[in-house]
């Protein structure tokens, strides 16, 4: 971690902490939270994803809150800053939770998010060439989250993603499948992922932690007992912020590291890239 991603960190760490202070839902805490890394390009989520074997960065976010079970998803969506806020917007202005590829891009627009500065493509590989590509194994990936309780007992998680290296374009990862990515319930708590999607979505990650902590395990041991069957059941990676319905959180990570980060409004908020 860089000394401009952890001051990034710190400042959207700020940002919704303060919108939770001054009585801002979960909802919105998550989602500012989230924004902040998204436009500071540090990341690879918004202005920093990266590009698909064929160029093109296509992007995928979620957002869920624990009240209601409501969830909003996209996928695969181009050319705009924040995913996230897109995320929001199927959850609140649709009867749908995910719209995907380009026609999640349209319905972007029409809700006039900030667009992406337009970049020149560079040499597209043939299809032939890509599918080559995707042998060799990709060792960056990422994806952005947040998880927050609110005055009222809310909770709430979200998560942005440029996807991985070396990536199909078509391919989609966990961030936009509820239960994955993210999973959000008041009876249980908020979950964020990071990772390789393939293997979290095949464990269902998120949703099983939640499942953990509605059966009363600690966020820590809950995070624990999950990532261990990641590991041995699919050979898996990843990291997890947890949060549990009464305001007990743990981050967690059975990659080499993890950039993450807490505060409780006092002092200088806590960033790490490594979390035990």
């Amino acid at each position: 971690m860089t000394s401009s991603q952890a001051a990034c960190l710190r400042a959207a760490l700020q940002v919704g902490y303060h919108l939770l202070d001054r009585g801002s839902s979960a909802l919105v805490a998550v989602e500012q939270t989230i924004r902040v890394l998204e436009r500071s390009g540090l990341f690879n989520a918004g202005n920093g994803a990266h590009r698909q074997l064929d160029g093109v960065r296509r992007m995928d976010a979620s957002i869920m809150e624990g009240e209601c079970l409501r969830a909003g998803a996209v996928a695969s969506i181009e050319g705009i800053v924040h995913p996230i806020t897109a995320a929001r917007l199927v959850m609140e202005e649709t009867a749908h939770v995910l719209l995907v590829g380009p026609l999640a891009t349209k319905f972007a627009k029409h809700h006039r998010i900030a667009l992406q500065k337009r970049q020149t493509l560079p040499n597209r590989l043939s299809y032939s060439s890509m599918l080559k590509q995707i042998r060799r194994k990709g060792d960056r990936h990422g994806t952005v989250g947040a998880v927050a309780l609110d005055q009222s007992g809310t909770v709430a998680a979200g998560a942005s993603t440029g996807g991985i290296d070396l990536m199909l374009p078509g391919r989609v990862g966990d961030t936009p499948i509820i239960g994955c990515g993210v999973y959000a319930d008041n009876e249980a708590g908020a979950v964020s992922m990071t990772g390789w999607g393939e293997s979290i979505m095949r464990v269902a990650v998120a949703k099983t932690i939640c499942d953990r902590l509605g059966q009363g395990k600690t966020a820590a041991t809950a995070a624990r007992l999950v990532l261990q069957k990641l590991v041995a059941r699919v050979n898996g990676s990843a990291g997890t912020l947890v949060l549990a319905r009464r305001g007990q959180f743990a981050i967690s990570h059975v990659t080499s590291h993890m950039a993450a980060g807490w505060w409780d409004g006092k002092g200088e908020p806590t960033v790490g890239d490594r979390f035990r």
